[in-house]
């Protein structure tokens, strides 16, 4: 390798490691002059054999570097130690030809004769740097990737919600669809069991007042031809009581028609109490069975109150007549108002059969009649059109009931309401 390096390499296991290194090695003085360069290190830089020997060591880096290492090299020559160059830098080599290329050096020193060599060990990383650089491209595209991949989940999942609202939506509104078919079912089957109810009960209670009227009427004609007025006024009075028997029935079917249709408003007006029962009590006079009469008992601090009256009417009128029917004659019936806190009660109180405990749960049921009721005229719907014409009113009902001693029925009403929503 010349004359250098023949005086500097004495040992020949030496010279013959040197020579194998896989790696590049080139020794340099103190003045940056390369005094030798194993065969690995001119192959890298592009050199032939010994051409490196003499060359200033700034001549193997790019322009851009060569004051740089100057300096560089000084303070490693005041302060000698192994180290790597370049720790956490990319560190670029210069070829004979021009071309650049990645390096990784070591530095190391020796003496030979009392003069520092530093040693320069030399890889050529190129390999690994397009390795690094294709692992960072592919780090960078999927890190793309998994950016582009967080939106498009981000907008499936916002789809996939939006498609789960929907069709939660969707849900509640077929939900709502079969309530509402099952409530039109359910009132169609109820319509279809009143019309049902209607022609059983209808064939029932029609048959024996029409019979009455039509035997009565035969009757009238027989005894006005041989005057016999007394007979014709007790046949009068017995078509006059089929008729009103007849008009109740309609006038229950008609109330619970209006009530199922929704068809009945409150109208609220100003009442007096004490004369509104005074105008019920005569009313129902013509209707009580024979010594029957109504004790009135209204004592109440306030003298009106706000209500609709054809209601209230209708409800009293309901109860004072079923008090009446199922009272025997000569028995009295009592009615009471009192005021309470906000509202005002009504009693209405008879001495008649009375309600079977047993049936007592089912009264407010539509068509229900109580066991005990016989042969007494009734469709079993006016209890139920109390109570619906009661809540309109935003009252409430009670009753108690002994068998065979009488029944009390307590209804409260608010001395002023306000119409329900529909």
């Amino acid at each position: 390798m010349g004359t250098p390096q023949t005086g500097l390499i004495t040992n020949e296991a030496f010279r013959e490691i040197f020579q194998s290194m896989s790696e590049g090695i080139i020794m340099v003085d103190t003045r940056g002059k390369i005094v030798v360069a194993n065969p690995v290190a001119e192959q890298l830089f592009g050199y032939a054999t010994d051409e490196l020997t003499g060359l200033a060591m700034e001549e193997l880096l790019p322009a851009r570097y060569r004051s740089g290492h100057v300096n560089f090299r000084s303070a490693f020559n005041s302060n000698p130690f192994p180290r790597r160059m370049g720790a956490g830098r990319d560190l670029t080599a210069l070829r004979r030809d021009g071309s650049e290329f990645p390096v990784e050096i070591s530095l190391s020193f020796t003496k030979v004769k009392s003069e520092l060599l530093v040693m320069a060990f030399i890889s050529d990383i190129s390999m690994r740097k397009k390795t690094e650089d294709a692992l960072k491209r592919s780090e960078e595209q999927l890190i793309v990737y998994a950016v582009e991949l967080e939106k498009k989940v981000e907008m499936r999942t916002e789809a996939l919600n939006n498609s789960i609202l929907k069709l939660e939506e969707e849900v509640i509104e077929r939900k709502k669809a079969e309530e509402e078919v099952r409530k039109s079912l359910e009132k169609e089957r109820e319509l279809n069991e009143l019309k049902t109810k209607f022609v059983s009960i209808a064939s029932h209670e029609f048959r024996t007042p029409l019979s009455t009227v039509l035997s009565s009427a035969s009757l009238i004609d027989q005894y006005n031809t041989r005057g016999e007025s007394d007979k014709i006024n007790k046949h009068v009075q017995r078509i006059k009581s089929s008729v009103n028997q007849l008009t109740g029935i309609l006038n229950d079917f008609l109330s619970l028609g209006k009530l199922e249709e929704g068809k009945v408003d409150v109208v609220n007006e100003t009442i007096h109490p004490r004369e509104f029962l005074d105008e019920i009590k005569e009313e129902m006079n013509g209707v009580l069975k024979e010594g029957q009469q109504i004790v009135l008992d209204c004592t109440m601090e306030a003298s009106e109150i706000v209500c609709d009256a054809r209601i209230l009417r209708n409800i009293l009128f309901n109860l004072i007549t079923n008090a009446s029917k199922y009272s025997d004659v000569n028995k009295s019936i009592y009615i009471t108002c009192r005021d309470q806190k906000r509202s005002v009660l009504f009693e209405v109180q008879d001495e008649g059969i009375g309600i079977p405990e047993e049936d007592q749960k089912h009264m407010f049921e539509r068509f229900f009649r109580a066991s005990n009721s016989g042969n007494v005229q009734g469709t079993g719907l006016g209890l139920n059109i109390v109570k619906r014409y009661i809540d309109l009113l935003q009252g409430t009902i009670s009753f108690s009931s002994e068998y065979n001693k009488g029944t009390l029925f307590k209804v409260t009403i608010p001395t002023s309401t306000n119409p329900l929503p529909k």
